[in-house]
């Protein structure tokens, strides 16, 4: 199986469990059992409570089928959130602090399997999770229709890593607080994110980070579908790393066409000289035709290109 084709299966999957789920099923009451601590054997009715019964410890808490109109604060300790079958798990349209689904500021959390729903709130910036402090990974996830995907603090301390995680239906710019993107990581110390898929956003960026050191690999960023998106990947202070072994497409709907990839546009808090960008593949739709960057620099940096696989009208480096 290419790899493209395992992206592909991973993100039909999780759309195909959600799916299934009936309406009836949205649980904004307590369900005895639904929460379960795996190192205890203690089942919950609400993930708050199974939250505050972890504390300042490591533990994981198992989620049984279903989707849950329930939201939950981690304050302290490291805890796993784990549904108990990939895809059947999702957290729908509640958002704690008036943050997102999971508001996360303990040592770390880790995310397997679940999907987070529906989460706007009045300020615009709603998303299935908000991290402001700790180490975040997150696996097998799906974030859809929702303002943004992931939000991070400003923080040089916090790491987070995404593998195999779609975000879909994400995005605005229609708030006084700017604009909302599928994924948007603040001033931390890196950022990974492989194997995932960006697809259908409703405005912003699809991945903007403030990172000192990214990591972006292996992805498919596919605007086929998007409506009044801008960039693809937008470095706004500048960033090392690697951007290698992406697919990308280019939708006919776009505030911003100008460049794929967007370095430095804002402002410089982090040297990018070395930043590799490498064997990805850009294209449009099919019938478009249009002038734009695949990569543009407002920091003067050395950057490393190579191996890259452009369509006609797509201009490799651009400086700006």
């Amino acid at each position: 199986m290419t790899r493209n084709q395992s992206l592909a299966l991973s993100a039909l999957v999780a759309a195909a469990a959600t799916a299934a789920l009936p309406a009836a099923v949205l649980l904004a009451q307590p369900v005895p059992g639904a929460f379960t601590v795996a190192e205890t054997g203690r089942s919950y009715g609400t993930l708050q409570d199974a939250v505050n019964d972890i504390g300042n410890s490591r533990a994981t808490i198992r989620i049984a089928p279903g989707t849950y109109r329930q939201c939950a604060v981690q304050e302290e300790g490291v805890i796993i959130y784990e549904a108990a079958e990939p895809g059947t798990v999702t957290l729908a349209g509640r958002a704690c602090e008036g943050k997102g689904s999971l508001v996360l500021r303990g040592t770390g959390a880790e995310i397997r399997g679940l999907t987070f729903s529906n989460i706007n709130v009045e300020d615009g910036n709603g998303a299935g999770i908000r991290l402001e402090a700790g180490a975040l990974n997150v696996a097998y996830a799906r974030f859809e229709n929702s303002q943004q995907g992931i939000l991070s603090a400003a923080d040089p301390s916090i790491r987070v890593y995404i593998t195999r995680s779609t975000f879909t239906g994400l995005g605005t710019c229609e708030n006084d607080a700017g604009c909302a993107h599928s994924l948007y990581i603040g001033d931390i110390g890196s950022l990974t994110v492989r194997e995932s898929r960006f697809e259908r956003g409703t405005g912003g960026h699809y991945l903007k980070a403030r990172a000192t050191e990214v990591v972006i690999e292996g992805n498919s960023f596919d605007d086929a579908n998007g409506r009044t998106t801008n960039y693809m990947i937008d470095l706004p202070a500048g960033s090392v790393g690697r951007i290698a072994d992406n697919w990308f497409v280019q939708g006919r709907d776009k505030e911003n066409y100008s460049t794929f990839i967007a370095l430095g546009a804002e402002d410089l808090l982090h040297p990018s000289d070395g930043l590799q960008v490498v064997n990805n593949e850009a294209r449009f739709v099919p019938g478009l035709t249009r002038q734009t960057a695949f990569f543009a620099d407002w920091t003067g940096s050395r950057i490393v290109m190579q191996g890259n696989k452009l369509a006609a009208g797509i201009k490799q480096y651009e400086q700006r």
